[in-house]
């Protein structure tokens, strides 16, 4: 299962992105979908998570700003970044579980990546 994030860029203090993700192969079901981020130099910090019924949970520093959402039918999540701030500042993953439809196995896949810079 492969991940592809889009959608990062350079906006200034109190702009708008919004990241996507979708998942592609060999898919019978997604369960879980999450954004995180990575500040260099620092550890990777959960950002949202989304259940494939849609409950949402988000870290507090992003609660009131960002929202997530996900296409169930085009097996993609995606990130709504609203009133941004330089502390934003982060290459953003996403990340997918759930089982294959070839075997039934389950899959834990992070997407590759996309930056995004907040300037003051």
């Amino acid at each position: 299962v492969q991940l592809q994030a889009s959608g990062g860029g350079l906006v200034q203090a109190g702009g708008s992105l919004r990241l996507s993700c979708a998942a592609s192969g060999s898919i019978l079901s997604i369960n879980v979908m999450a954004w995180y981020r990575q500040i260099p130099g620092k550890q990777r910090e959960l950002v949202a998570v989304i259940s494939n019924g849609g409950s949402a949970n988000y870290a507090d520093s992003v609660k009131g700003r960002f929202t997530t959402s996900r296409d169930n039918a085009k097996k993609t999540v995606y990130l709504q970044m609203n009133s941004l701030k330089p502390e934003d500042t982060a290459v953003y993953y996403c990340k997918a579980d759930g089982w294959m439809a070839d075997n039934y196995d389950t899959f834990n896949s992070w997407g590759q990546g996309t930056l995004v810079t907040v300037s003051s």
